[in-house]
């Protein structure tokens, strides 16, 4: 067994040699790719805000400068830290710096309120948060503060402030349970000596769970999202002209590596952060930046298309729109191609790992009817009955999966994992799914009896 971080569960040995020797794991770390894109695409445009643009030089500056501010807050390798921020370069900025410290973020969905976020705090040991001071009303500084009053991990809260506002907690200051508060931007420091880290080693969580139920954090190691941004960028052919639009949140799986964010970097490209999300202003950003790729889920591209009558935006340079995280009815998907003028592309996913996508060559009727197949030819699928019995193609069943980018378990989780893994590594969806004779997956809806994973 390979050693990855205590109370993950790690891949078998036999399976880490195979994915190593199929060239899938190649030992390199997230941060090594931001590095490496810096030097080779220095002056090109990595991330565009409403009027901020950061070059791939600019951004690795930032990051750098960043990491160094956090070691001199006291942050140390292998520790956790909440990031609760929305789709803003510091998003990026701040995960890329804790990933080059050594630290570890965990990604927080910015719906999550002191119940969600106190579990992640418990769970993970976080020793810091980094959040807006508010967001929509909503005052998560205070929050933070409260977490810290009644727990004994979270002694640091980051905040961040947009542009013209001013945090009511000033400079550096302690409260009196003990916890330090900084402003997000204070941590600009001279870059520091880089650290050693092994792409083994769990790079960030992401966070699973239906709405209401206490969430669980997903551990993502270095090596397995490196590899699933890589080859999600393969199939949709991501290069250097891409202009990548994030409507959906940053913290997301879909967002952050479907290629997302991270693939899009990894390709030399440029990514728009829309902070926005309404259909006018994304449509405005698509015309506005040439974005050529976007992600969205059901409800989003359906308002799209409903806008599209009256407004005047050129979406011309739109090449492909990627759908997920929910059921995409026929007539929708019938939609996208005429109406937005570029190509469909169907996509089922999970944090824990588990992507199918529909191929941009595929015929048409897969690219309507169907999720696609698995991004990797070592991903191994299963659809079985009510008895963990294999079904034949066209069965309903529930949709298992293992692969070098799905985790064996949850991290500090042990009851969920008896419940959401099979004793073999099998990932249980929880996804009512059919296999077509061509291999591609039909995802029909969620079965109730089992623990909720979820979608991107």
């Amino acid at each position: 067994m390979t050693s990855l971080l205590d109370g993950c569960t790690p891949w078998p040995a036999d399976l880490v040699d195979r994915y190593r020797a199929a060239g899938h794991w190649r030992g390199d770390t997230l941060d090594d790719l931001l590095r490496d894109r810096s030097l080779r695409y220095g002056p090109r445009t990595a991330l565009v805000h409403g009027g901020t643009r950061l070059t791939y030089a600019n951004l690795n500056r930032r990051v750098d400068r960043t990491a160094a501010g956090f070691r001199l807050r006291g942050l140390r390798p292998g520790q956790r830290v909440v990031v609760q921020l929305p789709n803003v370069p510091e998003f990026v900025i701040t995960v890329f710096a804790l990933m080059r410290v050594g630290a570890i973020p965990v990604f927080c969905p910015m719906t999550y309120r002191a119940a969600e976020v106190s579990h992640l705090v418990r769970v993970g040991q976080a020793v810091g948060h980094v959040a807006p001071r508010a967001h929509q009303g909503f005052d998560l500084t205070a929050m933070a503060a409260d977490i810290a009053a009644h727990g004994p991990f979270l002694r640091r809260v980051f905040t961040f402030e947009a542009p013209g506002e001013s945090s009511p907690y000033g400079g550096f200051t302690v409260d009196p349970a003990g916890c330090h508060y900084y402003p997000l931007g204070s941590l600009d420091s001279p870059p520091e000596r880089r650290l050693a880290q092994s792409a083994e080693q769990v790079a960030f969580f992401l966070t699973s769970g239906s709405t209401g139920a206490e969430p669980a954090l997903v551990p993502r190691t270095h090596d397995d999202y490196a590899y699933q941004v890589r080859a999600a960028a393969e199939v949709v052919s991501l290069t250097e002209d891409d202009v990548y639009l994030a409507v959906l949140p940053a913290a997301s799986d879909f967002a952050f590596g479907c290629p997302g964010i991270v693939g899009t970097l990894s390709a030399g490209g440029a990514v728009v952060l829309a902070e926005d999300p309404a259909a006018a202003a994304c449509l405005a950003a698509v015309e506005r930046e040439r974005v050529t790729v976007t992600s969205l889920e059901p409800s989003a591209v359906r308002r799209w298309l409903d806008l599209l009558p009256t407004s005047r935006a050129d979406l011309s340079s739109l090449r492909l729109v990627q759908i997920g995280g929910g059921p995409l009815d026929r007539e929708t998907a019938e939609r996208v191609g005429p109406e937005l003028g570029c190509r469909l592309q169907q996509v089922f996913g999970t944090a824990e790992g588990v992507l199918t996508l529909t191929r941009p060559a595929d015929a048409d009727g897969t690219v309507l009817g169907t999720q696609g197949r698995p991004l990797s030819p070592d991903d191994e699928i299963r659809v079985v009955d009510a008895a963990g019995e294999d079904l034949p193609d066209g069965e309903p069943g529930e949709l298992l999966a293992r692969g070098p980018h799905i985790p064996r378990g949850y991290y500090r989780a042990p009851d969920r994992d008896a419940r959401s893994f099979t004793p073999d590594g099998y990932f249980r969806t929880g996804a009512l799914t059919r296999r077509t004779p061509d291999g591609d997956l039909v995802v029909i809806g969620h079965l109730t009896d089992v623990p909720s994973a979820s979608c991107s």
